[in-house]
C-alpha cells in the first residue's frame, strides 16, 4: 500500500507542477511565482520528467498557434488519434528537435544559470529519481520510477492533446476541435477541461460551468493565499 500511495503522491506532484508551472504559468503567462514555488517546481520537473521549459513551452504555444491544422505538433486531426494517444511523447521528442521553432515560441522562458544546467542535463534527474526510488523501496523502485516516466507522456501527450482534442463536450465554439474530456478535472490536474482552455487560453482557471472543478485552480488559490504566486489573469 505504501508503494501505492508514494506513486500516485509523486506522479500528481508532476501533474501540478506541468499545469501551474509549465502550462498556465510559463506557456501563457497568467500567473507569476513566487521564487521560492517556481524553483521548487522546475527542480520537481527536472528530477521527475526531465523536460525543458523552453522546449515545452513552444510546443504547446505552437499548438495553439496551428491547432488541429497543418503545423500543429500533436494533433489528432493530422496524425490520427491512434498515433498521437500511443505515442504523442514521440510527437514531442520530434517537434522539440526543431531549433528554430523552440527559439521562436519559447521566448520568455527561465534563462539563468540553473536552467542552463537543467537543459544540459536534463537526463540526469531522472537517473537521481531513478537512484532515489531504488534506495527507499529496493528493487520495486524501479517499477515506480518506470510509472512516473510514463505518466505524463501517457496523460499529458495521450490523454490530452489526443482525446482532448477527438472526444467529449463543448462549452463553446472554437476554430480548433478541442473537447472537455470530463467535467471534472482532477486525474490531469484540471487539463480535462480542454475546450475551456481553448476558449479562454489566457485564464487561469479552466472551469467554466457550476458543476465544473478544476483542481488545478484550487491549488492556485491555495498558493496564492500562501502569497507564493500571484493570478495575472483568471
Amino acid at each position: 500500500m505504501t508503494y501505492i500511495i508514494y506513486t500516485l503522491i509523486v506522479t500528481h506532484i508532476t501533474i501540478v507542477c506541468v499545469t501551474l508551472f509549465l502550462h498556465r504559468g510559463q506557456a501563457h503567462k497568467s500567473l507569476e511565482f513566487h521564487p521560492v514555488l517556481s524553483h521548487f517546481m522546475r527542480f520537481w520537473l527536472w528530477l521527475t520528467t526531465g523536460m525543458v521549459t523552453k522546449q515545452w513551452v513552444a510546443t504547446h504555444r505552437k499548438h495553439h498557434r496551428f491547432s488541429d491544422k497543418e503545423g500543429d505538433p500533436h494533433s489528432p486531426h493530422v496524425y490520427g488519434i491512434w498515433r498521437v494517444f500511443s505515442r504523442g511523447a514521440l510527437l514531442y521528442s520530434s517537434a522539440v528537435k526543431d531549433k528554430d521553432m523552440v527559439n521562436q515560441y519559447g521566448v520568455g522562458t527561465p534563462d539563468d544559470f540553473i536552467e542552463k544546467i537543467y537543459t544540459r542535463y536534463n537526463f540526469l534527474g531522472i537517473l537521481i529519481m531513478l537512484w532515489i526510488n531504488l534506495t527507499l523501496f529496493g528493487t520495486i523502485g524501479l517499477l515506480i520510477w518506470g510509472v512516473q516516466m510514463i505518466w505524463i507522456p501517457f496523460w499529458a501527450a495521450g490523454v490530452i492533446n489526443g482525446i482532448g482534442h477527438w472526444w467529449g463536450y463543448r462549452n463553446g465554439e472554437t476554430k480548433d476541435h478541442s473537447h472537455n474530456i470530463t467535467p471534472w478535472g482532477i486525474v490531469v490536474g484540471g487539463e480535462e477541461l480542454h475546450n475551456n482552455h481553448h476558449l479562454n487560453p489566457a485564464s487561469c482557471k479552466l472551469s467554466r460551468e457550476k458543476f465544473e472543478f478544476d483542481i488545478g485552480f484550487m491549488y492556485i488559490k491555495i498558493f496564492e493565499f500562501l502569497r507564493l504566486l500571484k493570478i495575472k489573469q483568471s
